[in-house]
């Protein structure tokens, strides 16, 4: 499983409110929170996101309340990979639940830069900046964790029989 796409680079402790403000939270629609997703950070977040782009936050990333609207936001908007320092706990499990695919790298982190075209290889965890040709080594999913991902979320794998 892979993910290839343009960045969007966010710094330390984006917090879920940022994510996903709570002033729409009275939404369960995911394309209705999808359409929301980032705009306290960056007004033109949703504008510009394509289908397979990429979020790279610094640590904390997914930091605050425990909803899952947050990850849900994240991956209805097209983001196909989230790529931080550190991510909250609950975020980091969040992310699993619903299937938005995320890699811990610190390297990656710092170094990849806002607009960069940026590849994610999930069964090793090798991240490849294309516009600079540096590569990184996060942390990959054991493959019960990419099942889940590869199956839409948890619920969809235990649904599908594939757990």
């Amino acid at each position: 499983m892979n993910a290839k796409g343009t960045v969007f680079k966010y710094g330390n402790n984006v917090d879920t409110d940022v994510i996903i403000p709570a002033r729409y939270l009275n939404s369960s629609d995911p394309k209705e929170l999808a359409s929301h997703c980032m705009e306290d950070i960056d007004q033109t977040f949703v504008k510009r996101v394509k289908t397979g782009d990429i979020i790279v936050g610094g640590k904390n990333f997914g930091c605050g309340s425990s909803r899952e609207h947050a990850p849900l936001a994240i991956k209805t908007a097209g983001v196909s990979c989230v790529i931080a320092a550190t991510f909250a706990r609950i975020f980091y499990r969040n992310s699993i639940n619903i299937g938005l695919p995320i890699i811990e790298c610190p390297e990656a982190s710092e170094k990849i830069k806002d607009g960069d075209e940026v590849e994610v290889d999930f069964d090793t965890g090798k991240i490849v900046d294309k516009t600079t040709g540096e590569t990184f080594q996060g942390a990959a999913f054991p493959p019960f964790l990419q099942n889940i991902i590869t199956n839409g979320g948890l619920l969809k794998a235990i649904q599908n029989n594939k757990l």
